[in-house]
């Protein structure tokens, strides 16, 4: 098939441009840096220069590739700014709708987060609402999530991503990542709080298995959510930092995923099953 790949040099992007390649897909990497377009044709695909946030630039884009699928994958994370992120997913999103519907691109596949659902004791499924109730900061991710999946659900094919919080080559968890710099410092606390995790490598692999599921959102979260009292020292651990210190509670919505549709009605598997695995097979000493 012939896919477009918004956001090809992000974190997940440099790990699905090669498998879409490989599988024999005509690829289009989609990205705002002129620099980047050589490490796009290196990895097999043919560049696109468009900002996602220039609502004609995206047209000009996709009226150039005239993809049959659409995989949407922008974030804006370099600077840790939550306003940026959302407006990203806001009007990124928006844009981006609207070229694929112009330009007769049948599927959208959307990277979303699984942490926005309403608080609750148990890890959520699809079917739990998303948190509108949150008070800021959580409000404007929050809000930039419900954006993005209800301008990708206007598509008539669509598979919204809630995928888990990304670790990996590359990523804020990586071994010179921003989390990491954070936990040597001793500035993260183990809390209460439940994270379900992600490889980057099993996000990349979702979403070309994607292109194949139902509409609809779908948990793309490991085996285990676990509290940062569990997860927090492991990770310490493998990047040789200090023993975090132990905080009472949690923040709203720490609550976990479940992966029961990806893994049981879908059949995706990840690579990594837990994060005990994967950081440990990603963060090498």
């Amino acid at each position: 098939m012939k896919i477009l790949v918004a956001g090809a040099t992000g974190v997940i992007g440099r790990s699905l441009l090669p498998i879409l390649i490989r599988e024999g897909h005509e690829v289009f990497g989609m990205t705002r840096n002129e620099a980047s377009k050589n490490a796009i044709s290196g990895m097999g695909a043919s560049p696109l220069v468009a900002d996602a946030l220039d609502r004609q630039s995206v047209i000009d884009a996709l009226r150039e590739a005239r993809p049959e699928i659409v995989i949407h994958q922008l974030t804006s994370l370099s600077n840790y700014s939550l306003e940026d992120n959302a407006r990203i997913r806001t009007l990124g999103t928006r844009n981006l709708v609207d070229a694929s519907q112009a330009a007769g691109v049948r599927r959208m596949i959307a990277q979303s987060i699984s942490w926005t659902y309403e608080p609750g004791h148990h890890p959520a499924t699809e079917e739990v609402p998303l948190d509108l109730e949150a008070p800021q900061p959580r409000k404007t991710t929050v809000d930039g999530v419900l954006a993005l999946e209800q301008a990708a659900a206007e598509m008539p094919e669509y598979v919204i991503l809630r995928y888990g919080l990304l670790y990996g080559p590359g990523t804020w968890y990586d071994r010179n990542g921003l989390m990491a710099g954070k936990v040597r410092r001793k500035e993260l606390k183990a809390t209460e709080g439940v994270t379900s995790f992600l490889h980057v490598e099993d996000a990349a692999r979702a979403a070309v298995a994607a292109l194949e599921w139902p509409n609809g959102p779908v948990n793309v979260v490991d085996d285990e959510p676990a509290p940062g009292t569990e997860w927090l020292p492991l990770y310490a651990a493998a990047i040789g930092a200090p023993e975090p210190d132990i905080q009472e509670g949690s923040n709203r919505g720490e609550r976990g995923a479940a992966n029961a549709k990806a893994r049981k009605d879908y059949g995706w598997e990840p690579l990594y099953r837990t994060w005990r695995e994967g950081f440990l097979a990603s963060l090498p000493s």
